[in-house]
């Protein structure tokens, strides 16, 4: 009669030959690699600001320091979840990417490797 309806998920997974690839594969590195000193450089100064008003709050009188306040330890939690924890998240899937293209590298110009879909749009 009717046959189920099946939803297949579009696969942006490639595949070419490796020389195809090859000459990409340096430049597309160096970018990620460039991504990641920045993302780290961003959670760097993050920190760096955070241990200076830390020291500053410290460094305040006792009176002082109670009117000026400090910020909830729930603020200090989602600041650091957003400055911190998702970029260095970022940080490993770029790794990792990385790593996947380095593979790619050292296969043999003849092999055939599969692309994921983000190095096979930065090719196109």
């Amino acid at each position: 009669m009717t046959d189920p309806i099946v939803y297949a998920l579009p696969t942006r997974i490639q595949r070419r030959k490796a020389a195809d690839v090859l000459p990409f594969l340096e430049a597309y590195i160096a970018k990620k690699e460039q991504e990641i000193a920045e993302i780290e450089q961003m959670v760097e100064r993050y920190e760096k600001r955070r241990l200076m008003e830390e020291r500053a709050y410290q460094s305040m009188s006792a009176f002082r320091r109670l009117l000026a306040g400090k910020k909830p330890d729930h603020h200090l939690a989602v600041e650091y979840i957003h400055y911190v924890k998702k970029p260095m998240e970022k940080v490993r899937m770029l790794r990792q990417e990385i790593e996947s293209a380095r593979a790619i590298q050292q296969s043999s110009p003849t092999d055939l490797v599969t692309l994921s879909g983000e190095l096979a749009d930065e090719m196109n």
